[in-house]
């Protein structure tokens, strides 16, 4: 696939070349010739110098073949801009993304109704919950960590209750998954955990605050 990458920050070059290791073309653009220092050595796409704004530099970067779109600069402004612009005027590119460098800014964002990805916002939710209660492994985030899957290892202490019971009371929380020796299903609200399972479950900051809060009360509440 093809793809294009405005912003060549240490952001923008990572994302240039994990793309790039994973087979896809790709085109980096940047004002500043001096960024594209920060490419990987074993970077093998295009670099595109120019004003992300200026039509002339969109159409080197062949916005009109690219099949998705990264726009990471550290200007919130600026990336609501040249995403913006790049959906109105190049359609053919089905993904837009645009990187929310200050989260005060991220409602002007949603304002274009553009897809939004906000490391920050999402890089102090991760250290948040290793803070909190490192038992808990975030494997999934939607959105911007509004709501995570989260791995949860089943103790001695838990072990002969049922889900029903460990999950009752727990606002903004569900029952996902439970994989046992190896093996994951679906389990109804009735089933029996075991010392050595894992418990997967979707829920927001509050709902898996809300199940800490609760194990930590005993086995049964």
């Amino acid at each position: 696939m093809n793809f294009i990458v405005v912003g060549c920050g240490r952001f923008g070059a990572e994302l240039a070349y994990r793309l790039f290791t994973n087979g896809h073309q790709v085109a980096v653009v940047d004002a500043n010739p001096k960024a594209f220092n920060r490419l990987h050595p074993d970077f093998r796409g295009r670099t595109v110098e120019g004003d992300s704004l200026s039509a002339d530099t969109l159409s080197r970067a062949a916005a009109d073949k690219a099949d998705g779109l990264a726009v990471v600069t550290n200007s919130d402004t600026m990336n609501a801009v040249i995403g913006h612009t790049v959906r109105v005027h190049y359609p053919n590119v089905k993904q837009v993304i645009v990187r929310n460098y200050d989260p005060a800014m991220r409602g002007m964002l949603e304002a274009f109704g553009l897809q939004i990805v906000s490391s920050t916002a999402w890089g102090a939710e991760r250290v948040q919950e290793l803070l909190l209660d490192p038992s808990f492994r975030a494997v999934f985030s939607a959105g911007n960590g509004e709501v995570e899957m989260y791995e949860m290892f089943i103790s001695e202490k838990f072990s002969g209750s049922a889900i029903s019971s460990l999950l009752n009371g727990c606002e903004g929380i569900v029952c996902a998954a439970l994989t046992r020796a190896g093996r994951a299903e679906l389990p109804s609200p009735n089933a029996i955990l075991q010392k050595g399972d894992i418990l997967t479950v979707s829920a927001t900051l509050e709902g898996v605050q809300s199940l800490r809060a609760k194990l930590g009360e005993g086995k049964e509440a």
